[in-house]
């Protein structure tokens, strides 16, 4: 690399430390523990940053099965720390060789489980990026495994810990909103119609094969890496996998009940248009637009997204309402949240938005928590058990989907009733030689 782009990174890096200095100064520096990260794509070296800052990791290893993205955030590491990790191709062999402490998982969903279950059965302490598993029972294995060895499991389900999240659901907690019946969870987006793109060759230095690992292997295409596997159905579950993750877990972290007794999905592409998939090309397959009904025992949710026509009429572009018998609350993102009294002569209660920026996300709380976890023993914020029943929703609602019919569940069991059909895409086959977890 030229001394004058290590200079740049050098110099760019003390910047981002500097501005975060407050966090530094009242991290406990006490013991380095053993970190790799696998998955160095860019939310990984995101996660990876706030590992550093922390001044308890020594990074030992860079996974990644793109060796373009592996000498990119080598570069990037330089500028931020003097260690000198180990760079691998197969997370298997990094296990082997780095024997690290801490495993950061920021590979695509589809890997998410075996990544994760080969980590803890290494030692390994896990941060993984949410959603748990790409299928319910791949997301129940990494719980049955976290406990079987104990091993602290942190799931980046930010929200859980950034402070206008945790301010905004004591007052949803408080009662002041009344009794709640309902709750409307939502993201919209901007897009339009998708044209094809052609499939192509792999770039130099990307192992296509192990990229696809235990799912379908297809064609290469750029609309899926970098950056894009999130709409494509073989890697991950679209923008319920993704955005509503996080906002199902803020429905679960208000409500007693663990899981829903009914789900009901339906969705499409009506502005995308009709998935393309075969040699020569590709599209997307994941829904431009869906709506989820959730029927909990006391109450109802609901969740929508549409990636085409942005937001619209509506006042606040992400989030949940949660609407009670005194008043609607609302919990945003970079809105804050906001409580909207019933009594239009009262007025609205507001808190701002308290983010790390420049993301708007609270990685660096969530890793210190993360951290806290591992050397009390105490449960971390966002631990893996509940964070899987709300992965459980968003695979739920994709699952509904698929099948065209309302599902009931057995949240108890992880079992759908009466309907063979739909029981079996709990889990999915493997691709060989990889051995789906059990």
């Amino acid at each position: 690399m030229p001394s004058t782009r290590r200079t740049f990174l050098k110099t760019a890096a003390a910047a981002s430390l500097t501005f975060s200095a407050p966090y530094i100064m009242g991290a406990d520096k006490g013991r380095k523990y053993r970190t790799a990260l696998l998955g160095s794509g860019w939310w990984g070296m995101n996660i990876l940053q706030e590992a550093v800052k922390s001044g308890q990791s020594q990074v030992v290893a860079l996974c990644d099965c793109d060796a373009n993205q592996l000498e990119t955030s080598a570069d990037e590491l330089s500028a931020l720390t003097n260690d000198e990790p180990g760079q691998f191709r197969d997370y298997r062999e990094m296990l082997e060789k780095a024997k690290p402490e801490i495993v950061i998982v920021a590979t695509p969903d589809h890997w998410h489980a075996l990544n994760t279950i080969d980590s803890l059965k290494a030692g390994a302490h896990v941060f993984l990026e949410k959603p748990t598993g790409h299928t319910i029972q791949e997301s129940r294995a990494i719980v049955n495994a976290a406990h079987q060895t104990d091993r602290v499991v942190e799931v980046g389900l930010h929200r859980r810990i950034g402070p206008h999240h945790v301010s905004g659901m004591e007052f949803l907690k408080s009662g002041k909103v009344g009794k709640v019946g309902l709750v409307r969870m939502f993201v919209h987006g901007k897009g339009g119609p998708e044209t094809p793109t052609p499939n192509s060759e792999p770039p130099k230095g990307l192992d296509w094969d192990l990229y696809c690992g235990p799912a379908p292997l297809r064609p290469f295409n750029r609309r899926i890496h970098p950056g894009g596997f999130r709409n494509f159905l073989d890697f991950a579950n679209g923008t319920l996998g993704d955005w509503g993750v996080h906002w199902l877990d803020q429905l679960l972290w208000w409500t007693d009940e663990k899981f829903p007794k009914r789900v009901f999905s339906n969705g499409g592409r009506n502005i995308a248009g009709t998935p393309v998939f075969n040699e020569k090309e590709q599209t997307t397959d994941t829904p431009d637009s869906q709506s989820v009904i959730y029927e909990f025992e006391s109450f109802t949710a609901t969740w929508e997204h549409h990636r085409f026509g942005g937001p619209g009429a509506e006042s606040h572009p992400f989030g949940c309402y949660f609407y009670g018998t005194e008043g609607v609350f609302h919990m945003g993102w970079r809105d804050g949240w906001t409580f909207y009294p019933a009594n239009n002569k009262q007025p609205p209660v507001h808190k701002d938005p308290e983010l790390q920026e420049p993301d708007g996300h609270n990685i660096g709380l969530l890793w210190a928590d993360f951290l806290r976890a591992i050397e009390t023993g105490e449960r971390p914020a966002a631990e893996v058990e509940q964070s899987h029943l709300s992965t459980n929703l968003s695979l739920l609602g994709m699952l509904s989907m698929k099948v065209g019919r309302s599902i009931e569940w057995d949240g108890e069991q992880e079992q759908i009733l009466n309907d063979p059909e739909a029981n079996a895409l709990l889990k999915r086959e493997y691709r060989a030689p990889w051995v789906y977890p059990s």
